[in-house]
């Protein structure tokens, strides 16, 4: 397992890449569908990385306690060709098993990860309701998968943005397995 952090590519106040995804609800979802909300998360993730599996349910926390205001959406990037647990009918298995109702899509060809910048699992980022960067960075301080959470980060960066008050630092790296990108 290739242990990463995020890394900075898009910057604070920069759009959000688009895209068009196939969800496990067999429906597309693109970027504009998320437009008029108070704000979007896009967490990249997956189903056999402990990292993710650490951190669903305070993702799943995040999107209870403000779905109605914030969209949320998983995003699966990895190559599910060389890791099947990853593959589409392995996420709508995860989902189910482990109650995720915030919109989970694959993201084949790993161009939207690629756009965004993404590196790791999770890797999330934070978009106001303008769809610009407010913060991209951890879901909360536990850095590995055994690790107990003092601070939920993300949920206190969102409420910040809810609130109009300054979120503070705009980029403070996630941890996790490495996204899982086809060779050439």
């Amino acid at each position: 397992m290739a242990l990463l952090e995020s890394q900075r590519s898009l910057k604070a106040g920069d759009a959000a890449p688009g895209f068009d995804l196939m969800g496990i609800d067999g429906r597309r979802h693109a970027l504009p569908e998320y437009a008029g909300r108070e704000g979007l998360l896009v967490i990249f993730m997956c189903n056999h990385c402990p990292y993710v599996k650490a951190k669903i349910d305070a993702i799943k926390a995040v999107h209870e306690r403000f779905g109605d205001r914030v969209a949320v959406v998983g995003i699966n990037s990895n190559d599910a060709v060389a890791y099947p647990d990853d593959s589409y009918e392995a996420m709508k298995a995860m989902a189910a098993e482990r109650g995720i109702a915030f919109d989970y899509l694959v993201d084949e060809t790993q161009e939207v990860a690629r756009r965004y910048g993404a590196t790791c699992t999770p890797d999330p980022f934070l978009f106001d309701s303008s769809m610009r960067l407010a913060f991209h960075g951890r879901i909360d301080d536990a850095m590995g998968p055994e690790e107990t959470p003092t601070e939920r980060v993300m949920e206190a960066k969102i409420a910040a943005m809810l609130e109009g008050r300054p979120l503070g630092a705009d980029f403070d790296p996630s941890r996790g397995c490495s996204i899982k990108w086809r060779q050439n």
